[in-house]
């Protein structure tokens, strides 16, 4: 549920629900309540805190931006089983898509992008009114995947300080500046009993990554059964989705279009955010127009 009577429309208001298996989603909604909905899920080992200044910007248009924690990430619930399956999370999107008055724009980077997709293209479908996908496709290259599981395996060891933290995110991705708001990067990270600083996600999400084959060929498949606007937004410099595929890709949905976003890698709205949040935003807009004139008519 969605806090209501708060005063601005421009406050964040606490966002839960029941996921699959009853587990509880928390997140944030900025916006008027009766603007369109746009959902914004981000990759796996991150929060919601992701998407930078993208659910503000939205909502000072008058969309209703709604960011969520993934299952076992941020202020999401932990399965208790340690069991992370690709289905939960695209069920945990469809069950909070049909809490609301109208079909929502999905907007996901990476995982939050796989399940996404996996939403609205397969049974039970999530009706929605567009879908963005942020550096997500079917035949990831195999270095790229290995290179970010591996980060995430080493770095979820933990940390003595987060200053150590913000020192591996400037080895991992040395073409951004280094971190200097600390207190900022304490939202991804939680203190546990030993004093040590981790990351704010379940190390179990990682334990059984997607199986390549079979996920390209889901990814495909649900592609086929999008009728809304889809719009992939690739990193120029991806190390996981290389031009072609991406437009090979986008090909197999009815409405389907490619943007690269110049300068960024794989963590599309991290590395330019500026950049591609203008892109997301004229989407969005696109929509909202298009069905505005359709209900004119």
């Amino acid at each position: 549920m969605i806090e209501k009577n708060r005063p601005n429309d421009f406050d964040q208001r606490r966002i839960t629900f029941a996921g699959a298996h009853g587990l509880t989603i928390a997140g944030t909604a900025v916006g008027p309540a009766d603007g369109l909905p746009v959902i914004l899920s981000h990759g796996g080992g991150q929060t919601r805190y992701a998407w930078g200044r993208t659910a503000h910007s939205l909502a000072e248009l008058g969309f209703l931006a709604i960011s969520l924690d993934l299952r076992g990430h941020g202020e999401s619930g932990w399965m208790s089983s340690g069991l992370y399956v690709i289905e939960d999370y695209a069920e945990d999107l469809r069950l909070f898509s049909a809490t609301l008055d109208r079909p929502p724009i999905l907007v996901g980077a990476s995982l939050g992008g796989i399940a996404s997709l996996l939403a609205a293209g397969e049974p039970d479908y999530a009706p929605i009114s567009g879908l963005c996908l942020v550096d997500v496709s079917p035949h990831l290259k195999s270095d790229g995947v290995a290179g970010i599981l591996g980060f995430m395996r080493e770095t979820s060891k933990g940390f003595d300080t987060p200053e150590q933290a913000a020192d591996a995110i400037a080895a991992y991705v040395p073409h951004r500046p280094r971190p200097t708001d600390i207190e900022g990067l304490r939202k991804n990270l939680r203190e546990g009993e030993d004093g040590r600083f981790y990351w704010h996600w379940d190390p179990q999400t990682i334990a059984k990554p997607l199986e390549p084959e079979r996920t390209s060929k889901r990814l495909e498949q649900a592609a086929a059964h999008i009728d809304a606007p889809a719009l992939l937004l690739r990193g120029e410099l991806s190390e996981l989705v290389t031009a072609d595929v991406a437009k090979n890709f986008m090909a197999l949905f009815n409405r389907g279009a490619t943007v690269d976003i110049p300068g960024a890698r794989h963590m599309v709205a991290g590395d330019r955010n500026d950049l591609f949040g203008r892109e997301l935003i004229a989407f969005a807009e696109n929509i909202r127009n298009e069905r505005t004139g359709d209900v004119g008519q």
